[in-house]
This record gives C-alpha cells, structure tokens and sequence, in this order.
C-alpha cells in the first residue's frame, strides 16, 4: 500500500530500506500498510496521514500520563534550559540525587541505594552482578546460581536472556547463556504445587545459589500470567529462610501498572534488589533504576586498591533530563494512586473487560489485573489457530481501521492502556478491540 502523503511515502521508504525494527520479521513488517506517527496528546497516536488512534499498549508498556502531557513537557523542558547531560562517574546532579530519593521513599525500608542504567535488561543485570559479587567479597563465592519462574522474561541481554524461561524468543541463544535453574509458575488461583517445587529447590542448592530473580503479581511477555494473593510474600520468606538473595523484577508491574507505586511495598516484602524501567519516566525517555540493601552496598566499600568497587555503567547512566521527568512523572502519579484514582480506573476496565468478552466464542481466556489484561484467541470450535495464519496479527491489523494500536503475543491480545485513559476511552479500547475481533476471526480459515 502507498501512502498517500509524500512525506509518509519517503519516511516508510527510508525505514524499510535502513531500519530493522525489534520482534518483527522484517520481510513481513515490509508487506504490512505503514503506520508513521506524527504527534500524540493523552492515550491518543496520529499518524502522519492524520488518522488518529488510541494507543492501546502505553507504547508498549510505558506511558503512564499520557502523550505530550502538559507537566512532563514543562519538567522536561525546564531541564533542558540547564543541562542535558552530565555524567555520574565521579560527579552529581539534583536531578539524579532527587530521584534516587524519591524511589528510595517509594520503596520498602531497607532499599537505600539506586544504581541507574539504561532500560529494564540493563537494571536486571546490575541486580545479578552486585548479588554475584557480593556472595564473592563475602567470603562465599560458590554461591553463584540463579533462580527464576517458568514463563519469566526479565530482557534480552545474555544475563537476562539466561534466568528467562522465554521459549522461542531466546531458544537460539541458550548455547552462549549460563545454566539457570526454574521452578514452576503457580496453577490458576494455586501456589501450592509451585512453592513446594521452589523450596525443594532451594533446599537442594541453596549453598550454591547466589538469587532468585521473580516478576512478582503478573508475568506479563509470558502473557499476562496472574499469582495469586500471598505468592510474592511465601517467595520472599523462603529466600530468605534459605539465604538467597531475592530480585525482583518489576519493571512492568510498577508505577501503578497494577494499582499500587510498588508492588513489593503493596505486599510489604522488601526484596534484595528491586528493578524499575518502563513506567519510571511516564513513557519519555529511557531510564531504569536498581534499588539495593543497604547491607549489600556496604559489602563493596573499601580501599581503592581492594577492588570491592562495582565496576558497571552505563554512559547516559542517570541522564539528567531522563531523571527529571521521571521525577515529575511519579509527583504526578502519587495522588492519583493514594485517592484510589487509579484503583478505579482499573475496575471499570475490568468491568468492560467482563461485559465484553465473557463468553465469546473467540476468546478462551480473559486475565485482567488493574491496568493490564490479555484475551486469549481461539477458533469458536476450540483448539488453536495456525500459526502461519496469524490470527492474532489479522486482528491487530483490523484493530488500526478502527482507530486502534494493539500489538499481539502469538494469538493473545495484550491490553496495556495508558494509565490516564477515563471511562470513556477505556470503553472504546474494549469496544474497539472487539469490533477488530469480531470483524476478523469468523471469516479466518
């Protein structure tokens, strides 16, 4: 399809020609109508032929006050007028020192540090190499396992890439990837099985395991996956019962992606090393932030010469303009969160969720946990689509005429709307998405 607008056409022609786009295979991303976008206000895309669309996975996972929001803006451009960069290898700024504690007084006491990088892979694999390092400057340097939740995926560097359980997305890369052990994800509203599995686990290898690493409350890439209450707690108490550092991995679920700031702090579980991304700059610019015990920043304090000094950074680590905005992001979340706007955001959504789709003969699964769900696709007869056929694209691309960005996993739909969306538009996300699927998946064969 040829874009109207000349300026769309040159833009698509430039971006098929140099760009390679991430998870998509390119041959098919080039046969697809292009979508370039122009501008964005609130949950709202336009592209550059001027349709608009609701930006139905918070451009992936990320935007938290909306596109263009009018105090982000203003954040980011006070910065801006003083400095855009300065590093932090061996000096500071306000907008890094702020930051760091404002997270710290989000965070559950005890997590007193913040070590900034890039995205969220970057902030896990600080968690693994600081856990790694200091079993090593404690004397116990056999400890050097990892521990992670079947279905978890925490990035796509060789670390994260090694305590995932990510099938296909890193199955060709497992040769180059240390050994990992994994304990099963809880059964639908069951932990037993699952924790039962884990503290054998730990039982068995415990003195040689440096971490365990969950993505607590919601698994989201494995879809969506839910734990039920008490899980990320009984996790907790057994890492700690066995001695094994506990990471967590929240930087999908938090900044009020499922309610709470926090998860940890929801639960009242402080973890060793807490790991923030994607919502932390209100979907701006990219930053994330590994929160540490004290205990454990303590461990690397010595003289230069000892070499306890964790040698890990990132050039644009803590980027001035990256840290006001995030800054200005989580005043302007607090609020909304501590009145329990947010809370009901979710409800409604989960309400629409519920009216829409219990029952239809397309959706065999339905998992929604506050801002966040997935429709699970299938045939109305049962079973499963082809995979050639790509049901769960065709719907996406359906979505588009209807003024929707959707993105699929496999044959699911991920819903992840910007947390500012009103009644109103997360009425039209639901009712969009079922006019893509209604339209779409009777006529597939």
């Amino acid at each position: 399809m040829t874009p109207a607008n000349p300026t769309t056409a040159a833009t698509v022609e430039v971006d098929r020609r140099h760009v390679w786009h991430p998870f998509s295979q390119m041959r098919e991303y080039a046969s697809l109508p292009p979508v370039v976008i122009a501008s964005g206000r609130g949950g709202w895309l336009t592209d550059t032929e001027g349709r608009t669309y609701l930006d139905g996975n918070a451009s992936i996972w990320t935007n938290v006050h909306g596109h263009n929001d009018p105090d982000l803006n203003a954040a980011l451009s006070d910065q801006l007028g003083r400095v855009a960069h300065a590093t932090l290898l061996g000096l500071a700024h306000a907008p890094g020192a702020d930051l760091a504690a404002e997270l710290v007084s989000l965070a559950p006491c005890g997590l007193d540090h913040v070590f900034y990088t890039d995205n969220g892979s970057g902030a896990v694999e600080v968690a693994l190499k600081q856990s790694f390092q200091f079993w090593q400057l404690a004397g116990r340097p056999e400890k050097r396992g990892v521990i992670g939740m079947a279905g978890g995926y925490h990035g796509d560097t060789f670390g994260t890439m090694a305590v995932g359980d990510s099938g296909f997305f890193h199955d060709r890369f497992r040769p180059w990837c240390f050994a990992a052990d994994h304990f099963p994800a809880p059964a639908a509203g069951d932990a037993s099985a699952s924790l039962t599995a884990l503290d054998a686990l730990l039982a068995a290898k415990a003195a040689t395991t440096a971490c365990l690493i969950l993505e607590p409350s919601v698994q989201g890439a494995a879809g969506m996956r839910l734990q039920p209450p008490g899980f990320v707690r009984a996790v907790a108490e057994l890492c700690r019962a066995h001695g094994v550092h506990l990471i967590m991995d929240e930087v999908f679920v938090g900044f009020g992606r499922l309610g709470p700031m926090l998860v940890c702090a929801d639960e009242g579980v402080t973890p060793d090393f807490l790991c923030l991304a994607k919502g932390l700059t209100g979907g701006y610019l990219p930053l994330a932030a590994t929160l540490v015990r004290g205990e454990i920043y303590d461990a690397f304090l010595g003289t230069y010469e000892s070499r306890r000094a964790f040698f890990h950074g990132h050039t644009f680590t803590g980027n001035p303009l990256a840290a006001a905005v995030a800054l200005a992001n989580i005043r302007k979340l607090r609020p909304l969160i501590d009145t329990g706007v947010i809370a009901e955001r979710a409800a409604i959504f989960g309400r629409l969720l519920a009216e829409a789709f219990a029952g239809h003969p397309h959706v065999a699964g339905l998992r929604q946990r506050g801002l966040t769900a997935a429709l699970d696709l299938a045939p109305a007869g049962g079973g499963e689509y082809p995979v050639a056929l790509r049901a769960g694209l065709q719907v996406c691309l359906r979505a588009r005429a209807h003024g929707l960005l959707l993105r699929p996993l496999g044959d699911s739909l991920l819903l992840v709307p910007p947390l500012c969306l009103d009644q109103a538009e997360l009425g039209e996300l639901v009712n969009r998405t079922r006019r893509a699927i209604d339209d779409t998946l009777p006529f597939l064969v």
